[in-house]
């Protein structure tokens, strides 16, 4: 008997070894990451394996790392708060959190140019491709939207913000609306804020767009609304729903939204509520979910990490 289990544990000793020694996937997969082969290296994996998703992040720059964070989330519209100081496009929410080194151009434009080389390489496979790859590698043809909120003067800063747009302009990376043909890229600009509508209409060709007043895309006036000229439409909530989340939405309430959304949608224009309820919770959580029942397009966020597991 002694002899037996002096054997078995001999024979587990010998045998166990050899197969924690057997080649399986989980160490195949740690000797290719370790000798970094090329055989697992994506071209286009900067974005690899994150969804788009239909969620702005509201004044983003607030964000750890501007744009990026939001990215990583699959966040697919951004803003930005720019006020022209001394010829400079500087971004933030009030002058007081204003930076030098925070402007337009180096927390927006030169990070979508880095971006988008990474995902538009330039070689034998390329070389006949029309139009331009979007920043997420799971959905090449979205358009990544970049909402540009004039804080000063618009007509005087409209001028800075097309220039500091030119190297994106330069690599088609825009989308534009030329000689009567809508070409959507890898980037949609709008401008919001003091954005002068008609400094936007005179544009052409038009790669900067208007966030026009969604309650008044019902009213008849001397503009036609659609999205060569306002893509997006956009209205506090606070100011147009009396509901705050609590309880259960009135019938007038739920009407209006429905309404306006309707209306925003028959132009071929996207909605988007700001200045929803963030807190407690549970109203936030309510008042998304019957805007996005209600077949709104933009989900406004501050907390990204919610809104993307929503």
């Amino acid at each position: 008997m002694q002899a037996l289990k002096y054997l078995t544990i001999l024979f587990f000793c010998l045998w166990c070894p050899l197969v924690s020694s057997k080649p399986g996937v989980l160490q195949a997969i740690s000797r290719l990451e370790h000798t970094n082969s090329p055989l697992i290296v994506y071209p286009t994996q900067f974005t690899q394996n994150i969804v788009p998703k239909p969620i702005h992040s509201h004044n983003d720059y607030w964000r750890d790392v501007p744009l990026l964070s939001a990215i990583s989330l699959g966040i697919s519209s951004v803003e930005a708060d720019v006020w022209l100081v001394d010829g400079e496009l500087l971004v933030g929410h009030e002058r007081a959190a204003l930076s030098r080194n925070r402007t337009l151009g180096s927390l927006y434009v030169q990070p979508l140019l880095n971006i988008l080389a990474l995902q538009n390489p330039v070689n034998d496979f390329t070389v006949n491709q029309t139009g331009r790859n979007g920043v997420f590698d799971t959905s090449s043809g979205t358009s990544l939207q970049l909402l540009i909120d004039m804080k000063t003067d618009g007509p005087s800063t409209l001028p800075f913000v097309l220039k500091a747009l030119e190297p994106l302009r330069m690599a088609h990376y825009l989308t534009t609306f030329s000689e009567g043909v809508l070409i959507k890229s890898a980037v949609t600009i709008v401008g919001t804020g003091n954005t002068p509508l008609n400094g936007i209409k005179l544009l052409s060709p038009r790669d900067i767009f208007f966030d026009a007043q969604l309650t008044d895309l019902g009213i008849p006036s001397n503009t036609t609304w659609d999205i060569t000229l306002a893509p997006l439409a956009s209205t506090d909530y606070a100011a147009t729903v009396s509901w705050n989340g609590i309880g259960n939405i009135t019938e007038r309430d739920q009407v209006k939204i429905k309404a306006l959304i309707e209306v925003a949608h028959s132009m071929g224009i996207k909605a988007r509520f700001w200045d929803t309820p963030s807190w407690p919770v549970g109203a936030r959580n309510n008042v998304w979910r019957v805007l996005l029942d209600s077949g709104v397009d933009w989900l406004n966020a501050d907390d990204l990490n919610a809104a993307s597991e929503f």
